[in-house]
């Protein structure tokens, strides 16, 4: 588990089991949508037990909830890995993505109150200072904080807690998109561009706005998807007996 965030291990042995949970999964959860660990990545409890100062019976209820949050899948006689995508998976994900997201601009009631917008606007200068700062937690957490914000104005729970939860099954297709400075960026000028839609009350830009916020993450992901089909193929060629014509 190289290049991964670190906490620090003598921590967890001061907090409660629902604590030492929260806290593994959160950088588990962020070691994997800055790729820190990819695809197909074997999460090992021994390991984790010495990462975090755990004991056993709390690693498997993290590896449960990251298994409920869709990052983690579990293999017959593997073990628990870090969850891989298909090309149509990823497709088909963003299908459901683009439906509830744009379903919840449509929901939201115009116009939105000054005193929410000014409270979306607060939570969107935190995620300016992360990017500028280049802090990929704080721009990370800020970037569900404002999502959250923002899909809560449609006065939808349930629309709401369906949009977070199919975000977060898209961590690991994010990964790709997550720490590119210019990736970033545009979510940055993407989030400015709805609350400033929200405030001319404009819905078909917002809806517009929020299908083309999932667009990058998506086609990094597919794009290095085929390109690694592609490399595996020419392998796969290149291993193939030659045969010679016979006279």
């Amino acid at each position: 588990m190289k290049n991964t965030l670190q906490p620090d291990a003598t921590v967890a042995h001061d907090l409660d089991n629902e604590s030492q949970v929260r806290m593994a999964v959160q950088t588990l959860e962020e070691d994997i949508a800055f790729g820190y660990m990819h695809p197909r990545e074997r999460l090992v409890e021994d390991e984790l037990r010495a990462r975090f100062g755990l004991k056993r019976h709390v690693v498997r209820q993290v590896l449960v909830e990251l298994e409920q949050m869709g990052l983690v899948e579990r293999k017959k006689n593997i073990g628990a890995l870090v969850k891989s995508y298909s090309a149509k998976e990823v497709l088909d994900l963003y299908v459901v993505r683009d439906i509830l997201e744009t379903s919840g601009a449509r929901q939201i009631a115009l116009p939105v109150p000054p005193e929410k917008l000014d409270a979306l606007e607060a939570i969107q200068q935190q995620h300016d200072e992360a990017v500028r700062d280049g802090n990929l937690q704080l721009a990370f957490r800020m970037n569900i904080a404002f999502h959250k914000a923002l899909f809560a104005l449609s006065d939808n729970a349930t629309l709401t807690e369906m949009i977070e939860l199919a975000a977060q099954r898209a961590h690991v297709i994010r990964s790709l998109s997550m720490v590119v400075p210019e990736t970033l960026e545009k979510a940055r000028r993407d989030h400015h561009a709805m609350i400033a839609a929200l405030r001319a009350c404009d819905r078909e830009r917002l809806v517009a706005l929020c299908s083309d916020h999932l667009l990058p993450s998506r086609d990094a992901y597919i794009e290095k998807h085929r390109r690694l089909a592609h490399l595996a193929e020419r392998a796969e060629v290149t291993r193939l007996p030659v045969r010679t014509a016979k006279n």
